[in-house]
């Protein structure tokens, strides 16, 4: 069995506070896993270290086969996160953030609206690709600050 996601004894502290206390699960490719807990039970933390947006301070986490610790360009490059409140420019249309996120990552102005005409098809988002995002839902608009880029 392939895994998407593998990680083993994660380990994070902030200060005195322990946030993740050797967890260990791993995720098999195409399944769909949903992070539940009480506030402060370090889904946030657990999710932003398997992405590798959160320096763990002991434990291994891989995607897809790459680790977290070593390759952590390639896995950003198979990743997004959206936390609970999606970081998008209210007043810009849908296509718009997806180009902005699109040179965020380095991709040229062209690239950056290849890639976010790629992602509107991808995501079944055309209907909204020219509304400003302050006129989404907030599941919406989550939906659009995901993969932008990768």
């Amino acid at each position: 069995m392939t895994h998407a996601i593998e990680a083993e004894r994660l380990v994070k502290r902030f200060g005195e506070q322990v946030v993740l206390d050797e967890l260990s699960f791993s995720v098999a490719e195409g399944t769909v896993l949903g992070v539940l807990g009480p506030n402060g039970a370090g889904k946030t933390t657990a999710v932003k270290a398997v992405t590798g947006l959160t320096r763990l301070d002991s434990g291994q986490a891989r995607i897809l086969g790459r680790s977290v610790r070593d390759e952590s360009d390639a896995v950003k490059q198979l990743t997004g996160f959206s936390g609970q409140f999606a970081a998008v420019d209210e007043d810009l249309t849908t296509a718009e953030n997806l180009v902005l996120v699109g040179h965020l990552y380095g991709l040229s102005r062209q690239g950056a609206r290849r890639r976010a005409d790629e992602l509107i098809q991808a995501f079944d988002m055309g209907a909204y690709a020219r509304k400003r995002v302050g006129q989404h839902s907030g599941g919406m608009r989550r939906r659009g600050s995901t993969r932008q880029a990768g």
